[in-house]
């Protein structure tokens, strides 16, 4: 997700005036001091935002306060070639300042749409990470009202609403902190996941900041005070840091940090002590970016989620650029993909069929065109991809769509090539993935699938709006119950520790726990290099049982017991079988599913939840066991031997 970075400092002997109009609910700096501002707000953000590289950006921005005015520069690609334009015009120094690494949501990614976005007729500078899932209905109002905007953005909308809020509040005589209370009214009018810093010329020393749903730090420094999406935004200036909660404002000058709620009642954060270096610090304070990765699951399938209905309930997809009548006269679906974006294919398909009654069929992209496929203009071609510029599914999108198929790309690179060369797309909102081993791409691309098949079924009538609202309801509840795994998660890592030494390990599933079987076996394969295999479970007594020995590991994903037409006494069958023939069975069951425990020697337990979307938590114990395992060998789960993020070549 984006990165952003704040800076307010004073110069040496300097005293500024500390804040007014607002409750001195928190004052964590030590506002004694005059010893500070030692930095300048340009060397600082830029330090900050090139921490904060390792997040994934196509754009990136600064703003500073100068004597004349808000300054700012922004430019599309990478950090240098805002270097190279902050070189050829150069900004004056200043003690004020807000920086932005953009990962495009809405719009793509340019100079125009990149942060910061000024308003206030240039007067006030923001920027902005996250989603504002009502910025259609403000920037209809703000257009009403006179205002114009020159980006595709949600963030230019949430700039002039704070923008028109402030000059109301200035214009009706309000003093002091006036940008506090502008940021306080703003938030309570956005809807979505966001955090937000400004800046207004009026109010130099000052920067403004408001969050929901959506990750802010501050860091306390001596005669200076920073703001980070996270720490590693100012490690390299400060280990005093202030954790923030929801729905919360902070305000921040060289001496002081104020925090109240968006009502302006006082607020409190909690301070910490960073002990990380600034190598972990981009890490979030894990071991390797995979295991920050596993743990930003429920924030990637919250944010996927995102902005997904309308006022009236319906469900939304503003991406989804195809003609309704064409979908509704879909007979086939074809989902495309390579590796674990496959196995998010095979989990779709069951909740597609099921949903749209529409025939689904999940392809290997570097199998499909070279096998003489039935595509027609009746048929909708699905490619998934993380990266979007998958080389074999990209050649697949375009034969299918010569053979007059509409294609739909499921992606979580905004302005990549598969998107461009689709008809529509569905990002999925997972942040980038920095780890070669993929995780929580995977569960938002399941989560972007289950919203393509709801949608389907809106628009074909085969799903009532109730009946797809009951869904949406029990996917909004995923994101906690994931974090319920990873915080119960200590088992399933020591087991994985404990058999480092396997050479071999099987996985079993049936129905939705089949492709979850596939895909913990290809985890273990790509961290750990022993041999993984996922079956069906049905398919034990056709050959696989042969395989089985004494102390062979075989990790089970059970079905739930409660659910109708439950496949549950079937694998408990197969456990018994596997296990009478010496296997060490390993189960990952549903909570309160106790009959398990007699015929399994290890039992990982996750939340309830209705059956087709039990991959979403069902996935995250094989994550966590094959990276625990791996780092046992003492391997680099990052960047397994032999694989590469992207596979850009045929």
């Amino acid at each position: 997700m984006c990165g952003i970075v704040g800076y307010v400092g004073r110069e040496r002997g300097q005293v500024l005036s500390t804040l007014e109009n607002v409750p001195p609910a928190v004052e964590f700096a030590d506002s004694s001091a005059d010893e500070g501002g030692r930095h300048g707000a340009l060397d600082v953000v830029m330090e900050g935002l090139r921490r904060l590289e390792y997040r994934g950006y196509d754009s990136a921005g600064v703003a500073v306060l100068t004597p004349s005015g808000i300054e700012s520069r922004k430019k599309a690609g990478k950090l240098t070639n805002l270097v190279q334009e902050l070189a050829a015009e150069p900004l004056p120094r200043s003690l004020t300042g807000i920086g932005h690494t953009r990962w495009a949501t809405h719009g793509g990614p340019t100079d125009q749409n990149a942060h910061p976005h000024l308003a206030d007729q240039g007067r006030l500078a923001l920027i902005h990470n996250g989603i504002i899932e009502n910025y259609a209905e403000l920037k209809a109002e703000l257009l009403a009202e006179g205002l114009t905007f020159i980006s595709d953005t949600d963030t230019e909308v949430a700039a002039g609403l704070l923008g028109v809020i402030y000059r109301g509040l200035k214009d009706g005589g309000a003093k002091g902190d006036v940008l506090t209370l502008a940021m306080q009214q703003a938030c309570q009018r956005l809807e979505g996941a966001f955090t937000l810093l400004a800046i207004h010329e009026d109010q130099p020393g000052v920067v403004t900041a408001g969050r929901r749903n959506s990750p802010l730090v501050v860091g306390l420094g001596d005669g200076e005070n920073f703001l980070g999406s996270d720490v590693s935004g100012f490690i390299d200036f400060t280990r005093r840091a202030v954790e923030l909660g929801q729905d919360q404002i902070v305000t921040i000058t060289p001496d002081d940090v104020v925090i109240t709620d968006f009502f302006g009642n006082p607020a409190e954060g909690t301070e910490f002590h960073v002990n990380w270096d600034a190598a972990a610090a981009e890490k979030g304070g894990y071991d390797s970016f995979m295991e920050k990765e596993i743990h930003d699951q429920p924030d990637a399938v919250g944010q996927t989620l995102l902005g997904r209905s309308d006022i009236k309930g319906n469900l939304v997809l503003d991406e989804l650029r195809i003609d309704e009548s064409i979908l509704r006269s879909v007979d086939k679906i074809v989902v495309l993909a390579c590796g674990t974006s496959a196995y998010a294919g095979q989990v779709a398909k069951y909740a597609i069929e099921h949903w749209c009654r529409i025939p689904t069929e999940v392809e290997l992209s570097h199998e499909f065109r070279y096998r003489d496929p039935i595509v027609n203009e009746k048929t909708l071609v699905v490619a998934i991809s993380q990266s979007g510029e998958t080389m074999d599914t990209l050649m697949a999108v375009r034969y299918a769509r010569e053979q007059g198929a509409k294609v739909v790309a499921i992606c979580n690179t905004n302005g990549s090539t598969i998107p461009r060369e689709s008809d529509a797309v569905l990002y999925t909102h997972a942040g980038p993935e920095i780890a070669v081993a993929s995780t929580k791409a995977f569960l938002a691309q399941i989560t972007a699938a289950y919203l393509l098949g709801l949608y389907l079924a809106q628009l074909r009538g085969n799903k009532f709006r109730d009946e797809i609202a009951t869904v949406m309801e029990d996917l909004t509840e995923i994101p906690a119950k994931i974090q319920t795994v990873l915080d119960n998660a200590d088992k399933i890592k020591q087991l994985g520790a404990d058999m480092s030494e396997a050479k071999s390990v099987l996985f079993l599933g049936r129905h939705v726990g089949f492709p979850v079987a596939m895909e913990g076996a290809l985890k273990l394969k790509e961290l750990a290099y022993i041999h993984a295999e996922g079956f069906a479970a049905g398919e034990l007594k056709h050959g696989p049982i042969a395989l089985i020995e004494e102390g062979q590991p075989v990790v089970v994903v059970m079905p739930s017991s409660s659910a109708r037409n439950s496949l549950h006494a079937k694998v408990v069958s197969n456990v018994q079988e596997i296990r009478a023939r010496g296997a060490v069975t390993i189960v990952i069951a549903e909570e309160g599913d106790t009959s398990v425990e007699a015929y399994s020697e290890h039992v990982f337990y996750v939340p309830a939840t209705p059956t087709l979307l039990a991959p979403l938590l069902t996935t995250v114990p094989l994550q966590i066991f094959a990276l625990a395992l791996a780092s046992a060998k003492g391997y680099d789960v990052d960047q397994p031997r032999n694989l590469a993020k992207s596979v850009t070549v045929e």
